[in-house]
């Protein structure tokens, strides 16, 4: 069984309001992000959320998924990784396999989540990364056998750590989009919405 953990911690610094509440096609992407996580194969979905979680809570009150708080957001993506794994193996002991996504990447689509987990079932391969613009990255699905390295990760250290250090167990989808994420009002103007 395959759960999905969507990021959503990040202080959105360099736009300077939380671009999970950015709305891009009549949802907020964090909304967009979970809708896509749960229209997709995964039955379990999880939310990790940090700074501006009050004011990003409030837009989730409808949504179906389990929304967990990171009190260490500040230390970085790491202790986001760390929550979110340890709450799966806690919530759903029977996990296989987890899959990392970012709330700020609006065409992480069913998709592109659904090929990640065919990929996996269809390879001898424990991890399964996106590749787009001459890179590999999330959202990337980690065998459970890769658990307690994620648990380990510490500062800013995400999970791209993992894909290079163990790139011989790395197969990639390709993500054509994958290169379009939401860092600064350029980016959100650029997407349009």
């Amino acid at each position: 069984m395959t759960g999905v953990i969507i990021l959503a911690a990040g202080s959105s610094s360099r736009l300077g309001k939380p671009k999970q509440n950015l709305v891009f096609q009549g949802q907020t992407l964090l909304q967009k992000a979970i809708q896509n996580a749960l229209n997709s194969v995964c039955e379990n979905v999880i939310v990790v959320l940090g700074a501006n979680a009050e004011m990003i809570q409030p837009t989730l009150t409808n949504q179906p998924v389990p929304v967990i708080y990171n009190p260490d957001w500040q230390e970085g993506m790491a202790s986001s990784i760390r929550h979110g794994i340890a709450e799966l193996q806690q919530s759903i002991p029977t996990t296989t396999a987890a899959i990392l996504m970012l709330c700020d990447q609006p065409f992480a689509d069913a998709a592109i989540i659904n090929q990640l987990v065919q990929k996996k079932s269809a390879s001898p391969k424990s991890i399964i990364a996106s590749a787009y613009d001459g890179t590999i990255g999330v959202p990337a699905l980690f065998d459970q056998s890769f658990f307690s390295e994620l648990l380990q990760l510490t500062g800013n250290e995400g999970a791209k750590k993992l894909l290079l250090k163990y790139a011989d167990e790395v197969v990639t989808i390709p993500f054509l989009l994958g290169d379009i994420d939401i860092d600064t009002v350029d980016d959100y103007e650029r997407l349009g919405h």
